[in-house]
């Protein structure tokens, strides 16, 4: 669906508001200055900046109100979180920008929807004190950095970006969601992250960052999983654990292009390209020969490919990645260390070099002055302890330089029941030109000093979507290929029955979203009016083994349902329980809200409830804890599932209208 924007820009509303600051002296004066800005609108919603000045002391939390005259409706926020009943709005800070000094700013924005019309606010309340706009502040005005206003996501709801004032370290991991396999670039001062995603389509996920430490979803290179196999559309066949693993991902300055290139079921490799991130990619080639983990260089426009397991190879491309021009075999792992795999290659100063895992517990590098050998090799890691607790040995990744000169990794961390969590950690290089991981008493830092970058705002991973837009946006992923005839957004997400199965693992059109750690809550609000008799619709836990909660439809009658022991095998990953209800309740009236809080700190006996409610407010808890399974051997962790499918004939459908990962 194409919006209008009719009304870009200029709707803006300053107003004076009285000002309590969260802590402090009862005899302190105060005052503000809101901006609220309509950024752009259409037909039914609208987008809006606001912008809090501080005017009076200095602020150690906020909560902004204002009243809609029109009854709009804010269906999106980002940079703090809001409630609204009725036409009273609240938002109060994020973690991240609650202080807010004498003369400072704090920003938020929003999507929005309206019906008859779309007058601002006329005033505004902060901390509860309505604005009089005469006071001045009793302490000495000092200003704070102004934080950059920021244009409106469409499917992505929320921000997250450091406060003005950033802190001097960051946290590992840096971004706690399932992204393994990852290759890091940078191309100006813009850096972006490519991961495995195996059976789940989009394929090959792109994150992006200013920083290296906050990040954002950017658009995926595989905009399907165009792998000549119907088992990817699940369709006479399942692809659990085939499709994208550890692949290439580089930019091409001479082309202005960006490559992926990844291997598929060992024995083919698939080029996809695009000239933008978000957009635009496409199939180049099929190249029938598996470059198996392989690392994609540019030297002066010359293509080389590093791949291979224990037996490591270099391959030189055609110019326009097609074809290959020259391989051969550059080292071969000694029998003292095992395995070495998950190849990246990059060229510094008159060395190439290539930066292997020894999986799951080792990093190692080899070195050369040509391409094609000979190669030394040093260990840069081996049983390191790593900076999440229960987690595992960071290890695999890449390497980049930032513009001003320094060396970072990004590695994974081993975190099931959760998946493996990118994990940040500088590098700086020895006399002899052979990198070195910096420590932190031994073991690899839970935190490190920040990189001197600058910070930039950008879309949560988390928060709310309503499924407004006519895409969905880079933060959602198929269990396997969809049926994009049974699905459509823009007015909620219309899931109609795509498949007639008792088994969620053989269901089409199943939508995922990882789940953030190390434990949050997804609440999808389900309209369940349309489904048929034989329907089963709801929100899962998904992996390799699952459980979910949902509405059964039989013989005319409703019940929501917690239902457990869906289960696969390790050997081909077929089905080997389709599920039984555990407890369940009679519901009717078309509308119930499903919820799934997860804890998945890495090891055993974690576990995720079930409730349910039928007034968005108050939950009933339904069925036992769920007990995640830990296992590594699936790969990919624990994922939040939306589905819908029929177990007697198609014609069924839900709709799903928000979905809320907190």
């Amino acid at each position: 669906m194409k919006r209008q924007f009719w009304l870009a820009s200029g709707l803006t509303l300053a107003v004076a508001a009285g000002l309590t600051a969260v802590a402090t002296t009862a005899e302190a004066a105060a005052g503000c200055r809101v901006a609220y800005t309509v950024t752009s609108q259409w037909q039914g919603g609208f987008g809006a900046d606001v912008t809090i000045t501080n005017l009076g002391d200095p602020l150690t939390g906020w909560q902004l109100s204002w009243t809609y005259a029109a009854g709009q409706t804010v269906t999106q926020l980002w940079n703090g979180t809001v409630t609204q009943s009725g036409s009273q709005v609240t938002v109060t800070n994020a973690a991240y920008n609650g202080g807010v000094a004498t003369g400072g700013t704090a920003s938020f924005g929003l999507n929005g929807s309206w019906t008859s019309s779309n007058p601002a606010p006329a005033g505004f309340t902060l901390n509860g004190v309505a604005c009089t706009g005469s006071t001045a502040p009793t302490t000495p005005a000092t200003t704070a950095p102004t934080t950059p206003a920021t244009s409106a996501p469409t499917t992505t709801p929320a921000t997250s970006a450091p406060p003005t004032s950033a802190p001097s370290t960051f946290a590992n991991p840096v971004v706690w969601q399932d992204f393994a396999d990852g290759d890091i670039i940078r191309v100006g001062d813009v850096y972006y992250y490519s991961a495995s995603t195996m059976h789940y389509s989009p394929g090959a996920p792109i994150l992006r960052s200013y920083d290296l430490v906050n990040w954002e979803y950017a658009g995926h290179s595989v905009p399907r999983l165009d792998f000549d196999s119907n088992a990817y559309d699940l369709n006479g066949g399942r692809a659990y654990v085939k499709g994208i693993w550890a692949s290439a991902f580089n930019y091409r300055p001479a082309s202005s292009t960006y490559y992926w290139l990844g291997c598929t079921e060992f024995n083919r490799t698939y080029v996809y390209t695009s000239t933008s991130i978000g957009s635009g990619w496409s199939k180049k080639a099929r190249i029938n020969k598996c470059y198996y983990d392989a690392g994609l260089l540019f030297d002066n426009d010359t293509p080389y490919v590093a791949y291979g397991n224990s037996t490591i190879s270099v391959a030189q491309l055609s110019g326009d990645l097609t074809s290959e021009v020259r391989s051969q075999t550059v080292y071969t792992t000694p029998s003292s260390i095992g395995t070495l795999e998950g190849s990246r290659m990059y060229k510094r100063g008159n060395y190439y070099y290539i930066w292997l895992t020894r999986p799951a517990n080792g990093q190692y590098v080899l070195r050369s002055t040509s391409p094609w050998g000979p190669y030394e090799q040093r260990q840069v890691l081996l049983n390191l302890p790593g900076p999440i607790s229960g987690g595992g040995v960071p290890h695999q990744g890449g390497l980049v330089q930032t513009q001003n000169g320094d060396w970072w990794y990004m590695a994974f961390t081993d975190a099931y029941p959760g998946g493996r969590m990118p994990t940040l950690a500088p590098i700086t290089w020895s006399s002899d030109g052979w990198p070195v991981l910096q420590t932190v008493n031994g073991r690899w830092g839970a935190s490190y000093p920040r990189p001197n970058l600058p910070w930039h705002p950008l879309a949560s991973m988390t928060g709310s979507d309503s499924f407004t837009a006519g895409t969905l946006g880079p933060q959602w992923e198929w269990n396997h290929n969809p049926d994009t005839s049974k699905f459509s957004v823009g007015n909620g997400l219309r899931l109609s029955t795509a498949t007639v199965t008792s088994d969620l693992y053989n269901a089409r059109n199943t939508l995922t979203r990882r789940i953030q750690g190390p434990s949050s809550t997804a609440t999808i609000q389900l309209d369940y009016a349309g489904m048929a008799n034989g329907d089963r619709a709801g929100l899962a836990m998904l992996r390799d083994q699952s459980a979910w909660i949902g509405i059964r439809k039989d013989n005319g009658a409703t019940r929501v349902s917690m239902t457990s022991g869906l289960t696969m095998s390790t050997s081909g990953w077929t089905t080997t329980g389709t599920g039984a209800e555990q407890a369940g309740a009679t519901v009717s009236g078309g509308r119930i809200w499903l919820r799934v809080s997860a804890n998945i700190q890495p090891g055993s006996g974690r576990t995720a409830t079930f409730s349910y409610s039928t007034d968005g407010s108050t939950f009933t808890s339904l069925g036992p804890a769920f007990t995640l399974n830990n296992d590594w051997q699936f790969f990919m962790g624990y994922r939040f599932g939306v589905f819908n499918y029929a177990t007697t004939a198609l014609g069924g459908s839900v709709t799903v209208n928000q979905f809320v990962v907190s």
